[in-house]
């Protein structure tokens, strides 16, 4: 089995930018959405190293997504993303109030300290770019954390527990906006989860195809085809996998470009 990340969805709009710089590092990982993790179902998928997403909403709202109950008992890395940050922060006992000052676009962090998030990309004493969203703030962070980068808005802009190996970001590091972002997830997975990077899609995609001829064997498969994307790698695999054991049915949702459909 591949080493593998686990992403815990909280409902960013660019929590798929984060599995995609994680695989494109030659790690595997899936995006699993929070309300739907549990301790065990964790363990079960056996991840080196956790990251907890982004979120429109608010930690200090009322029935807002929140970390799963034990998971910090696994033992395993965990990199929270502005709303990962402050859950986690909420969950091991830090103070995460609502700002007067909500931080949206470009942003500069003071680094104030190493810590392997950083290693060979930032240096202690820099001023670096990163996109912040962001309308909570840390007031205290959990006992056990350093503060490793400050910003004018968000004191706590990156924070870290060395010997838990938990780490806190205000900013997000999976846009293009954050410069070094993609290295920065890179030491989480690699350096900081120990992940080997050897993962590829192409090695992917034939132990996909393989399941598939398993699972099927000598039956016959229906595939919706909506003309989008996901639809159709799935159709386009499935043939490649079983060939005409497989029929596709087109279902025009509507959604397409004019005259895409014919």
């Amino acid at each position: 089995m591949s080493e593998r990340i686990l992403i815990i969805d909280f409902g960013s709009q660019v929590t798929q930018l984060i599995a995609r710089r994680v695989r494109e590092s030659g790690v595997y990982s899936e995006v699993h959405p929070f309300n739907a993790v549990t301790h065990d179902s964790i363990k079960a998928f056996y991840p080196k190293g956790i990251i907890l997403s982004g979120c429109p909403a608010s930690v200090t709202g009322i029935d807002t997504p929140s970390t799963p109950d034990g998971m910090f008992d696994l033992g395993l890395p965990v990199l929270g993303i502005c709303y990962g940050q402050m859950a986690m922060a909420d969950a091991l006992g830090g103070d995460v109030q609502s700002s007067d000052h909500r931080e949206f676009g470009r942003a500069f962090v003071d680094v104030v300290d190493d810590c392997d998030l950083f290693h060979g990309v930032w240096d202690k004493g820099a001023k670096e770019q990163v996109w912040m969203s962001h309308g909570d703030r840390i007031e205290t962070p959990p006992e056990g954390f350093r503060t490793v980068a400050t910003s004018d808005g968000a004191p706590f802009a990156a924070i870290a527990n060395d010997e838990k190996h938990y780490y806190g970001l205000m900013f997000h590091p999976e846009v293009v906006h954050t410069p070094h972002g993609a290295q920065l997830l890179e030491n989480f997975t690699h350096r900081v989860a120990g992940c080997g990077g050897d993962w590829t899609m192409a090695a992917f995609k034939e132990q996909e195809i393989a399941k598939v001829r398993e699972q099927v064997g000598t039956g016959r498969v229906i595939c919706g085809l909506s003309g989008g994307v996901d639809s159709s790698v799935v159709a386009v695999l499935l043939h490649e996998a079983i060939g005409d054991q497989l029929t596709c049915v087109f279902v025009d949702t509507g959604m397409m470009r004019m005259n895409e459909a014919d």
